[in-house]
């Protein structure tokens, strides 16, 4: 039987369910995006070596719990903005039957496999069990900077803000946010295991943010048109093409030649840059299939790659530190 699911933009015809409703919810909370949960690899090679005295079992719960904290949060956060999408119609315009290169099914409430109201109650209580497991990562952890306290609650309050209630992304600051939260999940996770701050940790959250930046800012070339017509500021959006290809050549730029900076100022090791090469080399090829052989959505694929590989890269360098490679 066919239904259609109707949003603010319109109605959206709906073929009989196609899935399950756990397959569903799991599509809105995309968790086959699992690209800032990597920032616990990190945090944790970060503090593995010496094994000597090496993690304690409550340094390991606080790093077990921050990872389930930050997954039920920015679940919260991605089913919100897929309500968001909904609503006011750009995912309608992205997902919809002129753009063959969507699958429609990742956006359930486009797709029709779920209701708005159950799509709202799946956001809040995974935000509400974030904020509870957040707090008990904490309560359990072995510091407690106000620093890290200050970033992990701003992280929480925005990352809920990003495209629902005051719709942050709708405000011009999406691409800066991307970064952010990458740094912020990395630095805070960090802060709470050691009670320091380190100089080469925040190179390396900048470095993370920028994985899912770099596939975003290709998301938003290809979402142009939707995004105008609801008057969602991406930068893609703002400038020319022309523009915008040399903004995202500018950030893939920045990105290897930060790993560069740290490594000549001493704030990273000098054989960080090395390290960090290949993922230098995978961007570059990145950008050549965006905008050289005009493969928008093929570009942001290889983005993945390149973050992944980049978190493999940040885990080998900070093993490397850690076993006293100077």
């Amino acid at each position: 039987m066919t239904q259609s699911v109707t949003a603010g933009a319109g109605a959206v015809p709906a073929a009989s369910r196609p899935e399950s409703k756990l397959r569903s919810y799991r599509r809105l909370g995309k968790l086959d995006v699992f690209d800032y949960y990597l920032s616990t690899p990190v945090v944790l090679a970060a503090v593995l070596l010496p094994l000597t005295p090496g993690l304690d079992g409550r340094s390991v719960a606080t790093l077990v719990l921050f990872l389930l904290g930050q997954v039920l949060v920015i679940m919260a956060m991605v089913a919100l903005d897929d309500v968001t999408g909904f609503r006011d119609g750009s995912d309608i315009a992205n997902y919809g039957p002129d753009d063959p290169l969507r699958n429609k099914l990742r956006k359930p409430l486009v797709a029709g496999t779920l209701s708005e109201r159950e799509a709202l109650r799946f956001a809040w209580v995974c935000a509400l069990a974030g904020a509870v497991v957040w707090a008990l990562t904490v309560a359990l952890a072995p510091h407690r900077p106000l620093w890290a306290l200050i970033l992990l609650g701003l992280l929480y309050v925005v990352s809920l803000q990003y495209s629902y209630g005051l719709k942050i992304s709708y405000h011009g600051f999406q691409e800066a946010f991307l970064a952010a939260l990458g740094l912020v999940l990395v630095i805070a996770q960090y802060g709470l295991l050691t009670g320091e701050f380190s100089g080469f940790l925040f190179v390396q959250g900048v470095l993370f943010g920028f994985g899912p930046l770099m596939f975003g800012v290709y998301s938003n070339t290809n979402d142009i048109e939707g995004d105008r017509a609801v008057g969602r500021p991406t930068v893609a959006v703002l400038v020319s093409p022309r523009g915008n290809a040399l903004f995202i050549g500018a950030l893939s730029a920045a990105e290897y030649l930060l790993s560069v900076a740290a490594s000549a100022t001493g704030i990273a090791p000098w054989w960080f840059a090395l390290v960090m090469l290949p993922a230098g080399c995978l961007r570059l090829r990145q950008y050549l299939t965006g905008f050289r052989a005009d493969n928008i959505m093929g570009a942001r694929r290889i983005g993945f790659r390149v973050h992944r590989l980049g978190v493999v890269l940040l885990v080998v360098a900070n093993l490397l530190v850690g076993a006293g490679v100077a």
